[in-house]
């Protein structure tokens, strides 16, 4: 069985599954407990097993795949935009590219606007509430569940988000993601800005109706205070002034205005997002380390008794008998210890001699006629299975759902198996048209069969 590449990916289709049996009601999870039991681990462990087991036989396993590869693209699509958004920006605040006189706050507006507003919008939405993405981290799930291009994949994302409300990861994880893409936008901005001021001579002016100039004067300071402390230009008060309804041809004042504006947009712009994606980061990675399944769920209560029976946790008072009562001794076969090759029947008729003359390296497995024989011999291959397997069947009975159900999980029970389709009784007639369905069934199944004795290729491992 193919299993997730990470620790999270397997919680995720573990949490998927719950939901799943929450809803739609218990899922045949036979084969599935067994091999979870044959595994063995801790009851965390073993729910995870079961589940991973039910994901790939339904299909969750590739739905997870089509979900993360969506994802990927809806991240491109988003970097994309990231990417056009942030030149636009800087084109926006230098009046597309044109040379000409520029308004600083008009540019800075430009630059920084949209940035704040939807910074004070996730700072808003992580107080209260919640696991707040933001309408970025919404877009990429919606993006994600749409490029997947599979219905399963729908049964993913309620599962992702409750996962992620065990540790509060959610707001970190999409807000990762949102602080990521708002980051890139902005490098992208100041990577413009610096070609088109390095490369086209701007003037710099400003105008006001409600504030005088000595508000201006302060406010204009006040924001390049900090940038002036990683060396960025700071225009002095009268160079302030004078720039006032009309851009100064002075080339100290343009690159003084030029040099606030770069440390502004780094300082105000750049600097929050990274320093808030690394907060995220480290929350992220923190908290998924600690993530694990909530044992004390409803569905995985019930599931305690099925994959940690209460003899395993609270150890054996009484040895098992050699045969449990009701089971005839003859129909489990001879023990399985030390038997590599193993031949079983399925639902002979009592007028049928068996079994036959097996080789002392070949083990008969008896005759499966109930639920309980199946289960008890199903229980001994997980635990030991089989190198060979060889199981008979009557071709005189139709091949219903249930033993082709049957076969099939015998199958996967071994290394290699083969059905032998038993030979008529002497003076009864083998129908066709029957054998025929058998054979079209077990081909579906990917299994061999034939009827010639398998007894040889149990023996040596040819024929």
């Amino acid at each position: 069985m193919s299993t997730p590449s990470t620790d999270f990916h397997r919680l995720w289709l573990t949490e998927t599954i719950r939901l799943r049996e929450e809803f739609a009601g218990p899922l045949e999870d036979g084969e599935a407990n067994r091999r979870a039991r044959a595994a063995g681990g801790g009851l965390a462990r073993r729910i995870q097993t079961r589940a991973l087991w039910l994901a790939e036989r339904d299909g969750l396993l590739a739905a997870l795949r089509h979900w993360r590869q969506g994802g990927g693209l809806a991240l491109a699509v988003l970097l994309a935009i990231a990417l056009a958004g942030g030149a636009g920006m800087a084109m926006a605040a230098l009046g597309s590219g044109q040379k000409g006189p520029i308004n600083v706050f008009w540019a800075l507006g430009s630059l920084l606007g949209l940035h704040l507003l939807t910074l004070c919008g996730w700072l808003l939405g992580l107080l209260f509430a919640g696991d707040s993405g933001g309408a970025l981290g919404r877009l990429w799930l919606w993006l994600s569940e749409k490029f997947a291009r599979d219905a399963r994949a729908a049964q993913l994302v309620p599962a992702l988000l409750l996962l992620l409300q065990r540790q509060h990861l959610g707001r970190w994880a999409l807000g990762l993601l949102v602080h990521g893409l708002w980051l890139l936008a902005l490098a992208i901005a100041l990577v413009t800005l610096l070609a088109l001021l390095s490369t086209r001579s701007y003037g710099f002016y400003w105008e006001t109706t409600l504030l005088d100039g000595d508000t201006f004067v302060a406010l204009t300071q006040g924001l390049g205070a900090l940038p002036a402390l990683f060396g960025f230009g700071l225009p002095d008060p009268a160079t302030i002034r004078a720039s006032a309804d009309q851009a100064l041809t002075a080339e100290s004042a343009r690159q003084a205005w030029a040099g606030w504006l770069l440390g502004v947009l780094l300082v105000y712009g750049l600097l929050p997002r990274l320093l808030l994606a690394l907060l995220c980061l480290s929350r992220w990675l923190s908290g998924r380390a600690r993530l694990a399944l909530d044992l004390s769920l409803p569905g995985y209560r019930l599931l305690a008794e099925r994959l940690q029976p209460s003899s395993e946790r609270i150890g054996v008072c009484d040895a098992a008998p050699e045969v449990m009562p009701g089971i005839p001794a003859s129909a489990l076969g001879a023990p399985l210890e030390g038997a590599s090759a193993q031949l079983v029947a399925v639902e002979l008729d009592e007028g049928r001699s068996w079994p036959p003359t097996l080789p002392s390296t070949v083990g008969d497995a008896g005759i499966l006629d109930s639920r309980e024989q199946r289960r008890r011999l199903l229980d001994r291959f997980a635990e030991r299975p089989p190198v060979r397997l060889a199981v008979a069947v009557d071709p005189l009975r139709s091949p219903d759902r249930g033993t082709l159900a049957l076969l099939g999980e015998l199958s996967r029970s071994a290394k290699q198996t083969r059905i032998w389709l038993l030979p008529p009784p002497p003076g009864e007639e083998l129908d066709e048209e029957r054998l025929d369905d058998w054979r079209i069934a077990l081909n579906q199944l990917g299994l061999p069969h034939g009827s010639d004795s398998p007894l040889a290729w149990l023996e040596s491992g040819h024929d």
